[in-house]
């Protein structure tokens, strides 16, 4: 028998020569200084969003998708941690963290050993807007992971002992976050921007005297009032109708109690954005670190902006992928980094507009004079046609794949729920992309980003990268500590 996978008596030449004959092997008339001529992208034809709700007055969301038996659930609700109490922040996230260690009848072991059994995944989490508990699970056992879901919702028990080695887990991410530049970076930068007195200004995980507030007592009273149906929307994607989605939802569901006397939860008002200040670099001491890792922005717009879809094209173009002007400057021209890029965290309220990379320290103030290039620049010239027309594409030719599984279409029309956005948002997406004009982009440049108002936060080795900061002459220097705090 001739063995399986092999040229057996053919050399390797002679089967390519005879498998494909030379006039197939000719080298065509192409021009490779040029890029394929892209055809029109197709449509994007996407399942719709059916909805229901309760008597209680949770909102259910479902979209099918048969192709594969498999089932994702988000329920996202209004406690993320603009809910936390000035005096307690990391609230949210300790809460929406606690849900898994032990509900019902079931302890910490006995959810993710029933989550593993299932062939399920389970999680919870909490944002700056919202917290988010999501379930992934095969169709045949969505009835069992969809009990296990309502009781990790509905019946926490926020047992004492689990407290105390969830509060002890936290203290130590945080003592370990102090010894790694970009985290520290990721918190302190926020705390410039917006400042402790704005939720959007604390850090999420909270502070070493939070932490110690951490009480049982305190998680169980921010449950209660938080995590209530008629602030919450419930998403399920997959292989399962609205109707079947509503039965099942509905035995499981439908006991659970309204907040607010039967009224709305309590909805905080915006809280005030902080008034801009000129531009400033704030300088956070990291004695020995390998880099300095950079953070430049400011206060930028909420979702419900109109101009999110000129945003969308102006940060791609800027950094938002690979090709983006900030990443071939600073990687691909200078060296100075292994990726920079830029991105607006659109929120409820206005989020930040930040751009950002990890440099070589002795390369920290010529990374600054390009960064402040590029954000000059984008507002100061109009995009050239070619690379307005690419970035369009890149984002429109990537969009379907951000619906090929039903975990990703899940995260994209989760923002529907928590935006407030039209079920229908999708469908003109890829119109209003192309719709937007090298007048638009510059337009929204010139509107969100203020080079003349950036707070500029980097963290590396004062002793190494301050006086070449200085000489820069863009800015007084601020020195602040790990949390981004002034020192006094």
């Amino acid at each position: 028998m001739r063995p399986v996978g092999r040229l057996v008596g053919w050399s390797v030449s002679a089967f390519v020569l005879t498998a494909y004959p030379s006039n197939r092997l000719t080298a065509q008339a192409v021009d490779r200084s040029k890029p394929p001529t892209l055809p029109p992208p197709p449509a994007l034809n996407l399942p719709a969003v059916r909805s229901a709700t309760l008597a209680n007055g949770l909102e259910l969301a479902v979209v099918e998708m048969h192709k594969v038996p498999v089932v994702d659930v988000s329920l996202v609700l209004d406690a993320g941690s603009v809910r936390d109490p000035a005096d307690l922040p990391g609230l949210a996230t300790f809460t929406a963290t606690m849900l898994q260690q032990g509900a019902g009848r079931r302890s910490a072991l006995d959810v993710a050993d029933e989550t593993a059994f299932l062939g399920a995944q389970l999680g919870s989490s909490a944002g700056f807007d919202v917290a988010t508990v999501s379930l992934h699970a095969p169709k045949r056992r969505l009835a069992q992971a969809l009990d296990l879901l309502a009781d990790v919702v509905l019946r926490p028990t926020f047992a004492d002992s689990e407290v105390t080695r969830q509060r002890e887990l936290r203290r130590t991410q945080l003592v370990q976050q102090r010894d790694e530049p970009v985290l520290v970076a990721n918190v302190a930068f926020p705390a410039i921007v917006y400042g402790w007195a704005h939720p959007y200004g604390r850090p999420l995980a909270g502070t070493d005297a939070s932490v110690a507030g951490l009480a049982q007592a305190r998680v169980a009273e921010f449950y209660r009032a938080f995590y209530r149906p008629n602030s919450a929307r419930l998403l399920i994607v997959g292989d399962v109708t609205l109707d079947e989605a509503r039965s099942l939802v509905e035995a499981r569901f439908a006991a659970w109690t309204r907040g607010g006397g039967g009224g709305a939860v309590f909805t905080p008002t915006a809280a005030a954005a902080p008034a801009s200040t000129p531009r400033a670099i704030y300088l956070i001491d990291k004695p020995g670190a390998a880099q300095s890792v950079i953070r430049i922005g400011h206060v930028g717009p909420a979702r419900g902006t109109p101009d999110y879809f000129a945003l969308q094209v102006l940060n791609t173009i800027l950094g938002g992928a690979f090709t983006s002007r900030l990443n071939q400057n600073l990687r691909e021209t200078h060296g100075y980094t292994y990726g920079a890029g830029s991105a607006f965290s659109l929120r409820r309220q206005g989020g930040p507009f930040v751009a950002q990379a990890s440099v070589v320290t002795a390369k920290t103030d010529s990374s600054l004079i390009e960064f402040l290039k590029e954000l000059r620049r984008i507002r100061d010239e109009a995009v050239p046609a070619p690379e307005l027309e690419k970035a369009k594409q890149y984002i429109v030719l990537g969009l379907p794949g951000d619906f090929e599984t039903t975990a990703g279409a899940a995260a994209r029309f989760r923002d529907l729920l928590v935006y407030a956005l039209p079920f229908n948002y999708y469908a003109g997406y890829i119109d209003r992309i192309n719709a937007v004009t090298a007048a638009d982009v510059q337009r929204v440049a010139r509107q969100y980003i203020d080079p003349d108002r950036f707070d500029i936060v980097v963290v590396g080795d004062r002793s190494q990268i301050e006086a070449g900061i200085r000489a820069l002459n863009e800015g007084p220097i601020v020195y602040r500590d790990l949390w981004g705090q002034a020192i006094p």
